[in-house]
């Protein structure tokens, strides 16, 4: 793996292989960045923000992350606008694969990645963005059809919101909607049916991994998450039918806000045990139980899918579990190809996953980020 100019990181070069990587080092060191770069490569996008710029690191102009997963090579460069790197000053974001310029979705499914991180300790009790935004990732990475779908909604809801602030100030004429309509209706209905297909294939993991973790828990019911929707699809009626009937409902009312008003990008998950929503109800260990068990589905269906398993990303998230969902955790580790564990000490680690594992350290420095590991001469440039 290649970065430069990388967040904290003016160069780095290392081989990580086989079996759990475990990253250490102090806040702020350079631990989650070098995750962050992984899920780059695997999605064309950070987890951690919606601002490409905001990766390079201060000073450069251009960021670039490389790594090797099975055959293929990927490469992304974040180039920052208006820098000297930026075609005709305006700063963009350059894909490769094997050498050959590519789109962000056509990333998805090359490096199927699962992340774990501090931030979806909220997934219970969060937004609703947070929610679609995790299932949506791990959709795409199942069907990179379903990214594109994803995309073309998005487009044709920026179009419509346009169109429907400029019908609020008698600019355009409602006629006019018709244009819009007929792909957000395409493209709204393939990301439902797909979202409804998914949590349909996850409902027996889940429950599973939930019952293997918390068998107390499970004894009170099934873990499951529900499918919340302002434009529900009940047996026997098509997802398209639902969300036209349902936008001429809400017509009139779109107008006045100069916004669509329902459509997948209002729609929401529910973690329900035995019935009851959780996060009306739930302890914080049983919002973080909840939470392992859906990392824990993720990694089976993925793995299901072609009989591959994802690389699992865990940032700094022993702390937040208790000594039994760690052991559960640590075991699922051992069984992946590869993963990588993130942690300010390894004391919080499992001895028995510090055993099997490669550590690396990060160490915080003027010039850059450090990794110090195995093969530190080759491996590493400051």
């Amino acid at each position: 793996m290649t970065v430069r100019d990388l967040r904290g990181y003016a160069a780095l070069d290392a081989a990580f292989g086989p079996g759990p990587q475990l990253v250490w080092g102090p806040n702020a060191a350079g631990k989650t960045s070098l995750l962050e770069a992984i899920v780059l490569l695997a999605w064309g996008q950070s987890h951690r923000t919606s601002t490409d710029a905001e990766l390079i690191r201060w000073g450069a102009d251009l960021g670039r992350v490389e790594g090797t997963s099975g055959r293929e090579t990927i490469e992304l460069a974040v180039v920052r606008p208006g820098g000297p790197a930026a075609a005709g000053g305006s700063g963009r974001k350059r894909i490769r694969v094997n050498g050959v310029p590519r789109r962000a979705s056509a990333l998805l499914g090359l490096l199927r990645t699962v992340v774990f991180a501090p931030e979806e300790m909220l997934l219970v009790i969060g937004s609703p963005s947070l929610r679609r935004t995790a299932l949506d990732r791990l959709a795409a990475q199942r069907s990179p059809v379903y990214g594109r779908d994803l995309a073309m909604y998005a487009r044709a809801l920026q179009q419509r919101n346009s169109l429907l602030r400029a019908i609020r100030e008698e600019q355009a004429s409602r006629d006019e909607l018709v244009g819009w309509d007929e792909p957000l209706l395409e493209s709204g209905a393939a990301v439902v049916e797909e979202r409804l297909r998914l949590l349909a294939d996850l409902a027996a993991p889940l429950a599973e991994a939930h019952a293997e973790i918390a068998p107390d828990e499970a004894a009170a019911g099934r873990l499951v998450v529900r499918y919340a929707s302002n434009a529900p699809v009940q047996p026997g009626e098509r997802a398209r039918e639902v969300l036209a009937r349902r936008l001429r409902e809400t017509a009139d009312k779109e107008i006045w806000n100069g916004a669509t008003l329902v459509g997948p990008h209002r729609d929401d998950l529910v973690f329900e045990l035995g019935g009851r929503d959780l996060s009306a109800f739930a302890s914080r260990g049983q919002q973080r139980t909840a939470i392992l068990a859906f990392k824990l589905a993720e990694l089976d269906l993925l793995a299901a899918h072609d009989g591959r398993p994802p690389l699992l990303l865990l940032d700094d998230v022993f702390s937040e579990l208790d000594p039994e969902r760690r052991a559960h955790l640590v075991r699922r580790i051992a069984e992946l190809p590869q993963a990588f564990v993130t942690t300010t000490t390894l004391d919080d680690l499992d001895p028995a996953l510090r055993a099997v594992a490669t550590t690396w350290r990060v160490e915080p420095a003027p010039d850059g980020a450090r990794l110090v590991g195995p093969g530190l001469s080759a491996a590493v440039r400051g």
